[in-house]
């Protein structure tokens, strides 16, 4: 079986005065994925007031786990810098893994940084409680704060 090469991540910038759009295009895999996270950060290190960054994720080609692995690292960075995250364009196979993997609800949770998701649940009416999320705590473990 031959695989196909990966398409390099193009990242395109445009901004506002307290939003910045991130359009994606190519694959977010294993050897691009780092492309994204280190972008993120420079932005979020330029702009300190940042209260919207949206990724548009229309033009992406492919997302392996190190590209979800990456979505997931930027929802971090964003939600501690109070910043909202939104992955805006979604394709129909973005929103296949992200369903697959159970992300797709932390990863689109409406609200500015981690607002919505701590204590209340994410942010819909329809949603369950933070808690009610995560799997069992083995015995003897402490649990983790948010």
């Amino acid at each position: 079986m031959t695989s196909l090469p990966s398409a390099p991540l193009g990242l395109t910038y445009s901004a506002s005065h307290d939003t910045v759009r991130v359009e994606l295009s190519g694959d977010l895999d294993h050897l691009h994925a780092d492309l994204l996270v280190d972008a993120v950060d420079q932005l979020l290190t330029a702009r300190p007031g940042l209260r919207d960054l949206r990724l548009d994720c229309g033009g992406l080609t492919a997302v392996d786990s190190s590209g979800l692995a990456a979505l997931l690292m930027v929802r971090r960075r964003t939600g501690t810098a109070g910043a909202g995250l939104h992955l805006d364009a979604r394709t129909v196979q973005l929103d296949r893994l992200l369903e697959l993997t159970g992300t797709l609800e932390y990863l689109t949770a409406p609200g500015t940084g981690g607002q919505a998701l701590r204590g209340t649940g994410c942010g819909s009416p329809r949603s369950a409680p933070a808690d009610e999320h995560r799997p069992p705590t083995p015995s003897g473990v402490a649990e983790p704060r948010t």
